[in-house]
């Protein structure tokens, strides 16, 4: 899922903005941002990836993340991991299990994570890999090591961690005085403020379920301010196996350790911060439709617009009440 930002330009004043891109997390970023110091942004934000990527990127070998996944017991970890763990442990606990960072042995044994997939997932097969998934397995001791009920346990934050490392852009940005910014990252976003340029909030776009890579459509605008939004589907992410032709798709089930759809096909969702609009994004995805109707009742501060197929497969929508009053016209 990505969005559409509809940036609104006027002629240039005092309130002239600066746009940021770059690279981060395997995607790109897009910054629009107001600040009237001079500043070497680009560079800072690069430095803040590079914490992030250090400390939760399964994808370099040398992160805090791959050295406890090969078992390293006595590695003392930092804040980022910490912190990631904690929004970790409190979404799996309010989801019931459905967000859950320790299914990295089944996403590489699916093939979506960063090992060669397994050949066969029988039955016998998926229930061995289950003994290693369950947030209640692992946990951060006093001293700042991590402990594993098994070896096997594989942690995987992806889940998260880009829309944490979204969050601790926007910490920078604050921190030196910038309070009207736009960020987007591999299609979550992060709005403080608004766009000074049209002194109106930011307008981003909800791509259409069945949108062509090369041919984006959007089927509904949202107005942000001081809120994250972020998204996750299935319509693009799977894998059909080779030999037996079985399509596996993204979003993988921590309870049961399958991966096959839901009757939700995309979830988006607006939340305080764009880490817990990552995670539960990802949780709705896992839980269908009415286990997530059910859950948002509870989640004060969290919206989403969920969309489902029907019993005749038919394409509808769910929006709650706070999403819905961010729609634009």
């Amino acid at each position: 899922m990505s969005f559409l930002l509809v940036l609104t330009s006027c002629d240039k004043d005092k309130d002239t903005p600066i746009y940021l891109q770059g690279e981060a997390f395997g995607t790109t970023y897009n910054i629009q941002l107001y600040s009237e110091k001079d500043l070497n942004f680009k560079k800072a934000i690069d430095s803040v990836i590079d914490a992030v990527n250090h400390s939760v990127s399964t994808y370099i070998p040398e992160s805090d993340i791959s050295k406890i996944n090969r078992g390293d017991s006595t590695l003392v970890v930092e804040a980022i991991f910490k912190e990631v763990f904690e929004i970790s442990e409190d979404v799996n606990r309010k989801t019931s299990g459905y967000f859950d960072p320790t299914i990295g042995v089944l996403r590489n044994a699916y093939g979506f994570g960063d090992v060669e997939h397994l050949k066969v997932i029988d039955s016998t097969t998926l229930d061995s890999l289950m003994n290693y998934v369950g947030f209640h397995k692992v946990k951060i001791n006093a001293n700042g090591t991590v402990s594993k009920e098994h070896p096997q346990i594989y942690f995987d934050f992806n889940a998260v961690a880009k829309g944490f490392g979204i969050d601790c852009i926007g910490r920078y940005l604050e921190s030196k005085g910038v309070s009207n910014y736009l960020i987007e990252l591999g299609g979550e976003i992060l709005a403080k403020g608004q766009n000074l340029n049209s002194q109106q909030d930011w307008i981003v776009g909800i791509e259409t379920v069945d949108s062509e890579l090369t041919d984006r459509s959007y089927e509904a605008t949202v107005k942000l301010k001081n809120i994250a939004m972020a998204s996750s589907g299935n319509y693009r992410k799977f894998r059909i196996d080779s030999a037996s032709g079985k399509s596996y798709v993204h979003t993988i089930n921590p309870l049961t350790g399958s991966a096959e759809k839901s009757d939700v096909t995309s979830a988006t969702v607006l939340a305080e911060t764009c880490a817990l609009a990552d995670a539960y994004a990802t949780s709705f995805m896992a839980l269908g439709l009415e286990k997530s109707k059910n859950l948002l009742e509870n989640l004060p501060g969290v919206e989403a617009y969920l969309t489902f197929n029907d019993s005749l497969n038919n394409h509808q929508v769910f929006i709650t009440k706070g999403f819905k009053r961010q729609l634009g016209n």
